[in-house]
């Protein structure tokens, strides 16, 4: 079965930029009609749409992270990684991936997650 591993740094500095990878093993990036997305949730908040890439590599944002964010991905490794730059302690969260078929933007619409990785933004 398709299974979705998060991994990247669990603290950063505020101004810098965190890099976020999924692994996704069981199933393929590109096979329609899956959508793939990073989704957060802040200490004592909702989970949080942030964006996500489609099965034939077009990206959509959360209108509030577009201009900070980008999403990509590597079809040989079966990654795609989440890059929000600009840090601030108000982007310490917990952040998932999760897969959907075709674009969700609300999380309960998502039925597979990775375990998620706590992300403390700090000096």
């Amino acid at each position: 079965q398709v299974q979705l591993v998060e991994s990247g740094p669990g603290l950063v500095k505020p101004s810098q930029t965190l890099s976020l990878t999924c692994t996704v093993s069981g199933g393929s990036l590109t096979a329609s009609p899956y959508y793939w997305a990073w989704i957060r949730q802040p200490p004592g908040q909702d989970l949080e749409w942030m964006g996500g890439i489609r099965y034939d590599g077009d990206t959509d944002y959360s209108p509030p992270l577009r201009r900070r964010t980008s999403i990509s991905r590597d079809t040989s490794k079966n990654q795609f990684t989440l890059r929000p730059s600009s840090l601030t302690p108000e982007d310490t969260a917990v952040y998932y991936c999760a897969k959907a078929e075709g674009l969700r933007t609300l999380a309960n619409d998502y039925d597979l997650w990775g375990q998620g990785t706590q992300v403390t933004v700090s000096s």
